[in-house]
């Protein structure tokens, strides 16, 4: 022993060594522990519990940042034992150990943060409420916080030194996060107007967007559009220019039908005795006919000797009772919203014909249906069309050239 002491005391770096190494060693049997014996013992009897069986919430991150804080605890304490070590590499080493343990501890509570947002997100106001934005904004200022207590630890001083020295900065610290201020100021107003939820049908030509609100952030907006790919909107846009929310069409539970059927005008003309037996035969059309013949011969029975020339009488028109039977048969439509409006209307004639607009609404919003629904009360129409003396107006096309050559 006398002569190990006499060795290590004519050569002080070999017991400087020597002690570093078992500190260095001490630090690392901690570590291994703390991370494969004592965090696997917990990551057991965590995945026992309900927060521990769900993929999206990792519990276990925060586990393993606050696992990095022991060797660093170590080497921060006992770097002053080890003996013949100059007081600056002390302090150094001491300090370093100290900002990795701010670091550490910092980014354990923003992963403890992230398990908080997951556990809301399951919840059912998580899509009327969503705080990404405001997670977002915590965790900045966390890791603004983090920095300057790294700062101070390193350079061996006060933190109040450094927050002494952030007025003179405000101005600059504004204009650096200014995109965050807005951002979170745009994130306060769509929350408390409640604007925007997840999941909501958002339509925004200018940022080319038309589909769902997958994600709502400090920053961005991300929609996911009908051909599947992804838009992100920064989300002061949503404040400052316009966009269209479809949520009051899904929340009213009926999606509107407005379309025209364009009528050739040159077939439309009045209907004489035998069409309108005919059209008696009609369902939808029974009672519109009844009353509308009974008014017209009322009216006309009124005119007298003027009766006689047809221009003076009203008439029934092959268009008008179209129109009334299209009425009609949405009136009866199964799939057609009842307490909602319902019309068909005659728009302005063009050079595409005449439009007979049906405005109505379904009573499903599944876009599929929806689809359906309207393509079948379009392809029973337009098939039936003939029966009342109409024709679909088409721009010609080379059939009707060539068939118009052969005459």
């Amino acid at each position: 022993m006398e002569s190990i002491s006499e060795f290590t005391a004519q050569y002080p770096i070999v017991e400087t060594v020597g002690a570093l190494a078992v500190l260095l060693v001490l630090a690392f049997l901690a570590n291994f522990l703390v991370k494969r014996v004592l965090l696997r013992v917990v990551e057991h009897l965590l995945s026992r519990t309900p927060l521990g069986q769900r993929p999206d919430i990792r519990v276990q991150e925060v586990n393993r940042r606050l696992a990095n804080i022991v060797p660093a605890i170590i080497i921060s304490s006992g770097i002053a034992l080890v003996p013949h070590m100059p007081v600056a590499a002390i302090t150094v080493v001491k300090n370093v150990a100290n900002a990795f343990v701010i670091l550490t501890l910092a980014m354990a509570l923003a992963a403890a943060i992230d398990v908080g947002e997951a556990i809301y997100r399951r919840g059912p106001k998580a899509s009327l409420k969503p705080i990404k934005g405001y997670v977002q904004i915590f965790k900045i200022s966390i890791y603004a916080i983090a920095a300057i207590l790294i700062i101070a630890a390193l350079i061996d001083q006060s933190p109040l030194i450094l927050l002494s020295g952030l007025g003179a900065m405000a101005a600059v610290l504004i204009l650096v996060f200014q995109d965050t201020l807005l951002s979170l100021v745009a994130g306060v107003q769509i929350s408390s107007t409640d604007m925007v939820r997840l999941g909501d049908w958002i339509e925004m030509p200018a940022a080319d967007a038309d589909g769902d609100v997958i994600e709502i952030s400090l920053y961005t907006v991300r929609v996911q559009n009908w051909d599947k790919t992804i838009t992100s909107i920064p989300i002061r846009k949503l404040v400052t220019d316009s966009f269209k929310n479809w949520r009051g069409m899904t929340e009213s539970g009926g999606r509107r039908i407005k379309r025209a059927i364009h009528l050739d005008q040159t077939s439309i003309r009045f209907l004489d005795p035998e069409e309108i037996d005919f059209l008696h035969g009609f369902r939808h059309l029974t009672p519109y006919l009844d009353q509308k013949q009974e008014e017209l011969r009322g009216w006309n029975a009124g005119l007298g000797d003027k009766g006689e020339v047809k221009a003076n009488t009203r008439r029934l028109t092959n268009v008008g009772t179209f129109r009334a039977y299209v009425e009609a048969y949405l009136r009866n439509h199964p799939r057609i919203h009842q307490n909602m409006s319902l019309m068909v209307r005659q728009l302005q004639p063009g050079r595409e014909g005449l439009p007979i607009e049906l405005y109505c609404f379904t009573t499903t919003t599944v876009w599929r249906d929806y689809e359906a629904i309207q393509s079948d009360i379009f392809d029973h129409l337009f098939a039936l069309l003939p029966e009342f003396g109409l024709r679909v107006f088409q721009d010609p096309v080379g059939s009707d050239f060539r068939q118009l050559g052969r005459q």
